[in-house]
């Protein structure tokens, strides 16, 4: 009997017949050798449902995804159900599509990853259950994988990186920067204290109807900030970034938000116009928000940087700094972190825009370096749960604070 967390709510179990359908969609090639070790990998976390098969040498040999994006945008919002019930729908087509584009059938897998921590409860739950219908019916083993360890190491799968290198990981979930020091060795230097970049930059999205903008109709969020910035002039508004006293490596966004949120109301009363409409200084918005958020994430990150080097944890002239997640995607964002990086005398490094994304790639790579090195392999999975909150690493922010370190300042002309 599985024993679950109370907020995860019960398992997906698919039916029996359901398993069989499965099965059946493949055609295996019992003529095929594979001499190398095969994961598959399991993505349901937050929106997206995604799987893939990568062998020990980082070749993907299948993959599969269905994003859920669409039907995210005309909610305004991830209503964590709905995700469910897209994740229920599609997750067998999605894993079948993956090993069938492999041309590797289930009984060649050397084991299955699945994403347990962190996430919606709700979604965890449903690739969690899949997974283990997988591993019981095959005899694999199972590897619980953490959502951000595996958008650390994704970079080790399209780059040669060896360990340690600093990890900065901007997501619309997750923000924090993390010394990556082995496969689950990491120490964690800071994180938000509220909420991600990317779920403010949706939020300011929204407030702005973006949605309603010809250009930005089928956008993320966070796409359509970045997209619609590049008409803008940030120089019109002057939001500053958080935090600028705390010599730490935290991030916050909830009060550059509130003050966005008033300044947008504001100038729909100059303007005369209900909220709904789009401001003809909406360009001019996205612009100032988007190098605000870049400055805070830039300024943050440079103390970590500087603190490393300080303290021996990094290379003082070949440091790595590896930057992943949905709003790593950010270009805008990505030149503001180069500039620290040269004037650090370190290595920005970013996994391919695909692949910074939720994906089923990354998971099947963690799987691979978890089999390699032996960690966190399970062969029996009774009492496994799934945890929608889950720290990575050992948090030492607090001696990050301690040494409050003065960032020299930047002039970032982007």
């Amino acid at each position: 009997m599985l024993i679950l967390n109370k907020t995860a709510g019960v398992f997906f179990k698919p039916s029996r017949r359901k398993i069989y359908e499965f099965l059946g969609g493949f055609h295996f090639h019992p003529g095929k050798l594979f001499l190398h070790k095969l994961v598959l990998g399991i993505e349901t976390s937050c929106d997206d449902t995604a799987a893939a098969v990568v062998d020990e040498a980082g070749n993907v040999l299948g993959e599969a995804i269905h994003s859920q994006t669409e039907v995210h945008l005309k909610t305004g919002g991830i209503i964590p159900p709905v995700a469910q019930q897209l994740h229920r729908e599609n997750i067998q087509r999605i894993v079948q599509e993956a090993l069938s584009a492999s041309e590797v059938s289930p009984s060649e897998l050397s084991a299955i990853a699945t994403t347990v921590k962190p996430g919606l409860a709700l979604s965890l739950g449903v690739g969690l259950s899949f997974s283990l219908q997988l591993v019981d019916q095959f005899k694999k083993p199972f590897i619980p994988i953490h959502h951000m360890e595996a958008h650390a190491l994704t970079i080790r799968l399209t780059n040669k990186v060896e360990f340690p290198f600093l990890v900065l990981l901007i997501s619309g979930g997750h923000c924090l920067l993390a010394l990556a020091r082995g496969v689950s060795d990491f120490l964690l230097l800071g994180k938000s204290l509220d909420i991600a970049p990317g779920d403010m930059l949706d939020k300011v999205a929204r407030r702005l109807c973006l949605i309603k903008h010809p250009e930005c109709s089928t956008m993320s969020g966070g796409k359509a900030i970045e997209h619609l910035a590049k008409q803008g002039n940030r120089l019109h508004f002057d939001f500053q970034p958080p935090m600028q006293r705390a010599k730490n490596c935290d991030f916050s966004f909830s009060g550059l938000q509130h003050v966005i949120d008033k300044m947008i109301m504001q100038k729909e009363k100059e303007e005369g116009i209900e909220q709904g409409q789009i401001l003809s200084s909406a360009a001019d918005i996205a612009a100032a928000v988007q190098h605000t958020v870049a400055c805070h994430v830039a300024k943050r990150t440079h103390r970590a940087i500087l603190f490393c080097k300080q303290r021996g944890l990094l290379h003082q002239s070949n440091a790595v700094l590896v930057v992943s997640g949905g709003v790593a995607s950010n270009l805008y964002i990505r030149k503001a972190l180069e500039i620290v990086t040269n004037a650090t005398q370190s290595t920005l490094l970013c996994p391919p825009p695909r692949l910074c994304t939720d994906n089923g790639v990354m998971i099947a790579w963690n799987g691979v370096e978890r089999l390699r090195a032996g960690l966190g392999i399970l062969h029996n999975t009774e009492g496994i749960r799934y945890e929608p909150k889950c720290p990575l690493g050992v948090d030492i922010s607090k001696e990050v604070g301690e040494a409050a370190i003065t960032v020299p300042r930047l002039k970032m002309k982007i």
